[in-house]
This record gives structure tokens, sequence and C-alpha cells, in this order.
């Protein structure tokens, strides 16, 4: 069962249905019910406002939550009791994406290279730091969440951090972390059994718009995945492995993503996530051979014995944005969606549903996701263009410099 709306809810569902498994969807918001309906049953929240009674109900043997806001839900410790396995760390272990700050207290304490931060109560402390050690600063909450008041702000000088800092919403306070460059990568794993595996090096593409300009949407407009089993850049064995004492203690199992910036020649920890991604989950589950069994065992914390699809080894990921994305408080109305020709690679519908004449519709600004797999960045990246032209909704567009920056790790 996965927890979810939208594109990632029918990615997933998708992808472990036609890997044999029984799928379903415990729909968690107000939009984007219309595209997991085409992988398998749904139930919305309204009529089930605790899920734990319908996993009963339906036998379910493994919950794979889309964000870590089911944590805060009022049944959350009775969904940790019922013993359901979940595709995700709990308590303790989640701390690690949830806290900014003790993400960057982990990183310390077993020597990981992290960005100069600190968190402020209130703007005026938050001026005391910037006044004491100027640089830029990328402005974030201290607490992570769909929700949160302040979403991620990237100033590149002094006086643009300085400027937010009069701006942004103090409710939770801020957390400043010393903003080092572009250079951005990101490594996934599988955490399991008490080891690691490596997955996928990936890229997102967050910026709004070509040529990595405009502000940072609230989700990619694009992505890109390597097959890295061997972990050939070095993030996991510099980033991840030397966390092993605490996943132990913890007793994490499942997926956790490093986000990094290259810095002077040494790799420096931005975030670390506890999802295989919107962007990214999808085409790591389409390159294992044995997508529903992985997920299985990693949530019931099993040792893995991972196998990949000798090809494709990548992936690459765009997003159809729709009408005033990424200023979410533009709106247009329901527009009609155009498809010509035949999809030859994945699309994902996110905002979109099926009127009463049977014909699609756009419902809100993410409009699709259009995945390609190919034994070749080039091939994946030139089907997924030539997919994502197919599909026409007026006022919408994508990115069409997905792996022309930012690719191989390190390029900024």
């Amino acid at each position: 069962m996965v927890f979810g709306v939208g594109s990632f809810a029918q990615s997933v569902t998708a992808v472990l249905r036609d890997a044999g498994a029984r799928v379903g969807t415990y729909l968690t918001r107000n939009y984007g019910h219309f595209p997991p309906s085409l992988s398998g049953p749904t139930f919305p929240k309204e009529t089930w406002p605790n899920p734990v009674p319908l996993l009963r109900e339906h036998q379910v043997d493994v919950v794979l939550p889309q964000s870590i806001d089911w944590a805060q839900a009022p049944w959350a410790d009775e969904l940790l009791g019922s013993k359901v396995p979940l595709f995700s760390p709990v308590r303790e272990a989640m701390r690690i994406e949830r806290e900014r700050d003790f993400a960057r207290k982990l990183c310390t304490r077993y020597r990981i290279p992290f960005p100069k931060a600190r968190v402020a109560p209130n703007r005026l402390e938050a001026e005391r730091i910037l006044a004491r050690r100027p640089r830029p600063y990328v402005i974030k909450n201290p607490l992570c969440s769909p929700t949160s008041p302040v979403h991620t702000i990237i100033c590149e000088s002094i006086e643009d951090t300085r400027s937010w800092l009069r701006q942004v919403d103090y409710e939770e306070g801020v957390f400043l972390q010393e903003y080092l460059g572009r250079a951005e990568i990101g490594h996934i794993v599988l955490v399991s059994g008490g080891e690691i595996h490596s997955l996928v090096t990936n890229q997102e593409y967050k910026r709004a718009f070509d040529g990595n300009l405009g502000i940072v949407a609230g989700a990619p407009l694009g992505g890109l995945v390597e097959q890295d089993p061997d972990d050939k850049y070095g993030l996991a064995r510099q980033l991840i492995h030397p966390l092993l004492p605490w996943l132990r203690e913890t007793r994490f199992n499942g997926p956790l993503q490093v986000t990094a910036i290259r810095h002077r020649g040494r790799w420096h920890v931005i975030e670390y996530n506890i999802r295989i991604g919107v962007t990214s989950g999808p085409m790591i589950l389409r390159q294992l051979k044995q997508p529903a069994e992985i997920v299985r065992r990693t949530a019931q914390n099993r040792k893995l014995d991972l196998s990949f699809h000798e090809t494709p080894k990548y992936g690459c990921q765009i997003t159809l944005a729709g009408y005033g994305y990424p200023f979410t408080q533009v709106r247009g109305p329901h527009l009609p969606l155009e498809v010509t020709g035949t999809f030859d690679c994945d699309v994902w519908w996110n905002e979109v549903q099926r009127g009463p004449d049977g014909q699609l519709r756009s419902t809100g600004q993410r409009i699709a996701d259009v995945i390609a797999l190919a034994p070749t960045l080039d091939a994946a990246i030139n089907r997924a263009y030539a997919n994502i032209r197919r599909i026409r909704v007026l006022g919408s567009y994508y990115r069409t410099d997905i792996g022309r920056s930012l690719w191989p790790p390190g390029n900024e």
C-alpha cells in the first residue's frame, strides 16, 4: 500500500504491479487522486481517516510512504503498533531527515564534511549570525515537511541572504546553512539487515527554468539516475558508510539518500532524505530485477541480494509543468490535455483527471512526469524528450536542458 497521490503513487504502484505485487494507494492529500487509480484501488483519507483498519482489512504486507508526514498523524503510533512493515525508517531513525540540525550533529560526530550551519529562532538571531559570519546562506526550515513555513531559499550573496532574512516566516525558526555553490549531486542506498547497499547516483534539476534559472521549485523539474551499485563516485563511502554505527543503533531500515555539494575538492553533505524520491524512485524500481521482493525484504529489515537489469543503466525524468508553476498562487482553469501519437516510455500523470467526456484535463500545476530508461544517458534523454513533446496543455512547459548541465557529478 502506497501512502501518497499523483505521479509518485501511480508510478510506484504500477511498477510493483508489473512485478507481480497486489497494490493499492491510501490517498493522503486532496488532489492527484485519478492517476493512482490507473494502477489499482484507491482509498481516500476522507473515507478512511485512520488507515490502520484498512491495512488489516486488505492484509497489507508493506506500506510505502511518499512523505515523512505520516509520523505526525494521530494514527502514527497505531500504525507502528500494527507491525505492518514500512518501507521507511521509523522513530529515532527518522530524525536524520526530519531535523536538519540533527543531521549536522551526526556529521560532526562521524567526521563527515557538512557546511557551517546554525539554527536561529528569530530574525534578530539570524541577523546576528550573518553579522558574525558574513557569507551567503541557504535558508531552510529547521524541521523538514511539505507544510513547513519556510521552503528552501538559496542565497548566492550576503545581500541576498540579508534581504531574505527580513522576509521569511520565523514560526519554527530558520536553519542557516553556508552556501557552497551549485556542484550538487545525490546518491541513494537501501539500508537493511544492518548493511548498506548502493543503488544509483542521481541528479535533480530543482530550479524552475532552463539554465538553472529561477527559484527552487517545490519539486524537481527533472532528474537523472545512473545505476551505481559500486558507488563509482565515492558518495556512499564518504558520506553514508561512516554512519553505519548509528544506522545499526537505531535499527534503520529503508531508503537513504544523501545530497552533496563538491566544494574545494571534497563532497559536503547538504541533507539526507529517507525516501527513494519522487523523481528517482520509479526509475530505481524499474532497474531492479525483483523490485517487489526488494521492497518487502527492506521493510522487514532482512538481508538483501540486489540484482539489476544489465540494461538500462541510465534514466531521465522530465516534468511537464502547468500554467503558473512554480508560483503556486497563480492558478489557471482546468485545461484539455492532448496526446499525439503513442508513448514508448513511462508517462505518469500528476494533477490530471478524466472528464465526463472521457478526455484528460489538467487540474493543477504539475501535469506529468515522463521517464525513459536506456543503456546510455543520451538515449534516455532523447527518448524522454521525444515523448514529452507528444503532450500538449495550454501554458505548460518543461525544461529543455536536462542532462546538459549539472552532470557528470560535481559539474555545475
